[in-house]
């Protein structure tokens, strides 16, 4: 049987190529302005509750809402029930779920399994002791068994604590300073990797409140340019080294622009040659490709990996960075690094027992149920029956997978190429057509990340799964078809 979710690699040359038409080639496809309107007035008439509450929310949050998944057109929704593939709001509408909290509920929301583990364990220690705890030790251990290049594990709080750390052991293990990022990628919210965020080439454009100082020696590339990668090495041996390349290993957010198959091991001999850390972000891959990670799948060995979301299985504390033990014993606690160095971290909270034994039994529950292989095998029936749906009503949209990380693109603003003289003034325009998207699969009760982005778990039957394409197709019937 496959080990990995994804049973199919997309033929990524002429995919590439149909992303990039719809984005900068193609007019802006909408939905009908009166079909819009009534897509709307669900939001109106059948979630008054979530409605009262946001705005109330409004006085007290910025925005109304904590999470930036949460902020969705016309306005946010308040959930007051998960459980398996369903999300319900406070008025009681149920939805399908494909945010599945932005992709660590592999098992399905409020996995019961799981929660009667996490249970038993707050009721024993309580969800935070401030010392060791044994799931510290079976995690890590876990984890190793299933990633070879993971040979120790250090625990944290979230993805964004996760990059962090991993940069800052690179830095201290090679004694450099440069880190290549590959543009487009999200890796958090830190001073240093607010550049090149989204749309690549962008650099420092949302980096608000930050003073160019923090991201100097922060640079990108743009994905699936090898020569260009190794063009920004060879001119940064010139001024101290290339400290590591950080990256998603599907492509930049979670494959949205997807590389091609052999990238990853290009990106690897490049840093072998130049004597870079190579890091991968499987904050989202982490164990939903497989149990291997992306770096199973395809071969290619990281010296360091990020985790979060899967290593928690859902449950907060979702962080951590594994890798080569050389490099590893820089974050020892109360001790030097190599000779002496230290690569300081830290976190009251970080490896708590209630984080620790949530993914101890999620990967557990993952492995023993093949979580990743069936939720995989939904997401190959959503893509091809999204494809279906546009090849059959003549739509340019795009549709496609990898395993349960699947993509639809339809304004497509995130692939924008920042050398198109429109893209500014279409930019708003084609996010606005996501909006609107989202806000249309929602009425048709749907729950996607964005309106483009759509995460599958192991709740997700032939059933379920041919139940949304039915909903897909009243929207996409909506389309005002361009020339």
């Amino acid at each position: 049987m496959n080990r990995y979710a994804i049973s199919h690699w997309p033929d990524s040359a002429e995919l590439l190529e149909r992303l990039y038409r719809l984005a900068n080639e193609l007019p802006i496809h909408q939905i009908t302005r009166e079909k819009m309107q009534e897509y709307l007035s669900y939001f109106d008439t059948k979630c008054a509750k979530s409605k009262e509450m946001i705005t109330r929310a409004q006085e007290v949050i910025p925005g109304g809402v904590q999470h930036n998944l949460a902020f969705n057109y016309p306005f946010p929704l308040a959930i007051s029930r998960a459980d398996g593939a369903y999300l319900w709001d406070i008025d009681g509408n149920r939805y399908i779920d494909f945010l599945q909290a932005g992709g660590p509920t592999l098992l399905g929301s409020n996995y019961k399994p799981v929660q009667e583990k996490v249970i038993e364990l707050i009721r024993e220690s309580g969800p935070v002791t401030g010392l060791f705890h044994e799931y510290e030790l079976k995690l890590a251990e876990l984890i190793r068994s299933h990633m070879p290049s993971v040979e120790m594990f250090r625990m944290l709080m979230s993805g964004t604590e996760a990059c962090m750390a991993a940069v800052r052991a690179a830095r201290t293990f090679t004694g450099k300073n440069f880190i290549i990022k590959i543009g487009g990628a999200y890796h958090g919210w830190s001073d240093q990797f607010v550049f090149g965020m989204r749309v690549p080439g962008l650099g420092p454009l949302d980096a608000h409140g930050i003073p160019a100082g923090c991201y100097q020696f922060t640079q990108e590339v743009f994905p699936n340019d090898i020569d260009a990668l190794q063009k920004r090495m060879e001119e940064n041996d010139k001024e101290g080294g290339t400290a590591a390349v950080i990256l998603e290993p599907l492509g930049p957010e979670s494959g949205t622009r997807p590389v091609l198959r052999d990238y990853n091991a290009q990106v690897r001999q490049l840093c072998d040659r130049f004597g870079a850390l190579l890091i991968f972000d499987e904050v989202v891959t982490g164990f939903r490709m497989g149990l291997g990670g992306a770096q199973g799948y395809f071969d290619v060995k990281p010296d360091l990996t990020v985790f979060g979301k899967c290593v928690a299985g859902g449950y907060p504390g979702a962080g951590g960075v594994g890798g080569r033990r050389d490099v590893m014993v820089c974050y020892a606690a109360g001790i030097g690094g190599p000779m002496g160095k230290r690569a300081m971290v830290g976190g009251t909270l970080s490896a708590n027992p209630l984080s620790c034994a949530a993914g101890y039994f999620a990967i557990k529950a993952i492995e023993e149920a093949g979580a990743h292989l069936k939720a995989g095998a939904a997401g190959d029936r959503l893509g091809k029956g999204l494809q279906e749906i546009f090849q059959r009503r003549k739509l340019p949209f795009v549709a496609f997978n990898h395993g349960s990380i699947c993509h639809m693109e339809t304004g497509a603003a995130m692939l924008m190429d920042i050398k198109n003289p429109n893209i500014f003034k279409e930019v708003g325009a084609r996010k606005k057509v996501m909006e609107e998207m989202g806000a249309a699969m929602t009425s048709q009760g749907i729950i996607t990340l964005a309106g483009s982005r759509l995460y599958t778990s192991m709740a997700d039957t032939d059933e379920v799964i041919d139940d949304a394409l039915e909903r897909f197709d009243r929207i996409f019937g909506d389309i005002e078809i361009k020339g």
